[in-house]
């Protein structure tokens, strides 16, 4: 049994890029110190979302307490906070450094370290924690621990020369991470006074019970009966439940200083939760909240509206309970003249963008479509005042702008050597320019590009995978904006501008879209009675066109023989009729339209 003691706790959280092993050192962890069963036992036992599964990926850091008794005979408290190694992912991990002292810090022995790795390592840097480095899948015959060690010692900047050498896999070495976990990293500071102060790194929206908030003690403690007050919102509530995830939730009596766990307290309204705020006795209240994590800012932006438009409030509803367990959606709402009702949301990323999608789908089985991806581009105009504009729809008059200027990223690329020409290549095709080529141990090479943040936004992660066979991995930060040529791309279907389809992009690469996207429409709108051009424009100018053929019925089928004249008094009728109904024709764009032109893109 595990007696209380601050100096028995240790918290800590493994960072690696992803697939390098983390979620199966995880499962080994489990096993060895008995916190799941043999017989529940399975493979990415935390990763418990089917996606998380299909995918094999982190999405949703996850707390887990672990009883571990030493080999010194005393029993001691391990709290892992699992986190995403995806970039896209990275507010979670800065919010479950958070919460710990210390970082495993795991590499693959054969692929040395990766972009998204560098990244994760330097928020755990700036948060002064204890990196404890592993390498892993040291029983495959390529493995080069050697190699990997001098990649982290040159590139990260850590001693790794005591670094852990294990197969997380087979088991080998894994007991002694444990020890090291004691050893190494530092158990919580002791506090300085008895008043309550807990940081709330996630939270989840349970049917039945309302919000489960986690939270990490750092000073006083936290039990049933408890009158809490959440300090960024001022709410007072009555604490039900305490308890830790071991890895199902276990309620506990208390949680005192060190401890990470959970509580729930009847709040209903999801509003009330804020990531990163700081709870407190009700009568006895902290007098400074402690320092939260940085709001992060969205850096993609998407519409998502409901196919039908019934369901917008259960959508709302549904945008509003993933935003407690997911904080870096930003989410308002808007109108569309071809889709409806639906809300603007922002994203860290495309593979956030696709995760919320998929989760929205799934877990409030909702039937919903989202429109093409953008970024906020800034506009000043000829009166010299500056616009924020990350809807197509809401950009000023071409006559009224002075210029326009987008975001760039610095985008730090890994590779091997082999695939320098071909990275360089695609680098160019998305207007960037090199910074710099740095070479690393071995035969990998670090590129450091200046990219606007449109071009990496869509497909640029596909394409460095496929033109460097799955070795090169890339990692970005936001920069500054720049001048650009932009110009809205507007696309009309029979003269009426669509704007679900409009967008803004570079001039050169207009045209290129205009034609993509009308041929796609070709395609998937269904042919009407009429004649239907589908045309995009940039300003009056029109520059891609393609037509849809009307249905055809043929008048003069019966016409046997006979006079010519006969047939053509059956023509002209039947021209007159296509003029008429031109004149009213309104063309209905069926929903599967849009999606197929936005995967098009």
């Amino acid at each position: 049994m595990f007696e209380y003691d601050s100096q028995k706790i240790r918290n800590f959280s493994i960072i690696a890029h992803i697939d390098h092993g983390k979620s199966t050192l995880a499962d080994r962890l489990l096993e060895l110190t008995h916190t799941v069963e043999a017989r529940k036992m399975q493979e990415q036992y935390l990763d418990n979302m089917d996606l998380e599964r299909e995918r094999g990926i982190t999405i949703k850091a996850r707390p887990v307490t672990m009883l571990y008794q030493a080999k010194d005979g005393q029993t001691y408290q391990i709290n892992l906070i699992d986190t995403p190694g995806h970039v896209d992912f990275a507010y979670e991990v800065s919010r479950s450094l958070a919460a710990c002292e210390g970082a495993l810090l795991v590499v693959d022995a054969v692929q040395g370290v990766q972009a998204q790795t560098l990244a994760n390592v330097h928020l755990a840097v700036s948060r002064n924690l204890e990196i404890l480095p592993v390498i892993n899948k040291i029983d495959l015959p390529s493995a080069d621990s050697d190699m990997v060690k001098s990649q982290i010692e040159s590139i990260i900047g850590i001693d790794a020369s005591n670094a852990l050498l294990i197969s997380a896999k087979t088991g080998i070495g894994v007991s002694e991470v444990l020890e090291r976990i004691l050893t190494d990293i530092p158990a919580p500071k002791p506090p300085t006074d008895t008043l309550l102060r807990a940081l709330v790194f996630d939270s989840h929206y349970d049917p039945y019970r309302g919000v489960l908030v986690y939270v990490r003690i750092i000073s006083g403690q936290i039990a049933k009966k408890s009158m809490i007050r959440l300090m960024a919102t001022e709410k007072a509530f009555e604490v039900n439940e305490v308890g830790q995830f071991s890895p199902t939730e276990n309620p506990v009596d208390v949680l005192r200083p060190g401890e990470v766990g959970y509580f729930v307290a009847n709040i209903k309204n999801t509003a009330d939760v804020k990531i990163g705020d700081t709870v407190t006795l009700h009568k006895f209240p902290a007098p400074v909240p402690l320092p939260g994590f940085k709001v992060i800012s969205p850096v993609v932006f998407a519409g998502i509206y409901p196919v039908d438009t019934s369901d917008f409030e259960a959508l709302r509803d549904a945008l509003a309970k993933l935003q407690l367990n997911d904080s870096a959606l930003h989410v308002e709402q808007e109108s569309s003249m071809a889709l409806g009702f639906g809300f603007r949301c922002g994203f860290l990323g495309l593979l956030h963008l696709e995760i919320v999608f998929e989760r929205l789908s799934r877990e409030f089985n909702l039937s919903i479509i989202t429109t093409a991806p953008s970024v906020i581009y800034r506009f000043t105009l000829i009166n010299g005042k500056t616009q924020l504009i990350d809807n197509p729809s809401h950009s000023p008059d071409p006559s009224l702008i002075d210029f326009v200027e987008e975001p760039w990223v610095k985008v730090h690329i890994m590779t091997p050597s082999e695939y320098l020409g071909a990275i360089m290549g695609l680098c160019m095709d998305k207007r960037g320019e090199c910074l710099k080529t740095e070479t690393m141990s071995g035969s990998g090479l670090l590129l450091t590009y200046h990219l606007p943040m449109n071009e990496i936004i869509t497909d640029f992660n596909d394409k460095l995978k496929s033109v460097t066979r799955g070795y090169g991995s890339f990692d970005y930060e936001r920069d500054d904006y720049g001048k650009s040529d932009i110009v809205k791309l507007e696309i009309r279907v029979n003269e009426e501008p669509v704007d679900a389809f409009s967008c803004l992009v570079h001039r050169t690469k207009a045209e290129n879209k205009g034609r993509a996207i009308c041929a796609k429409l070709k395609e998937v709108i269904p042919q009407q009675l009429f004649k239907v051009p589908i045309q995009a424009a940039i300003g009056g100018k029109i520059i891609a066109r393609e037509t849809i053929s009307a249905i055809t019925k043929n008048v003069t089928a019966k016409c046997y023989g006979g006079d010519i004249t006969r047939k053509r008094k059956l023509w002209e009728k039947q021209k007159e009729g296509k003029k008429k109904m031109k004149e009213i024709g309104k063309v209905n764009i069926p929903q599967s339209a849009f999606m197929e032109v936005l995967k098009a893109e």
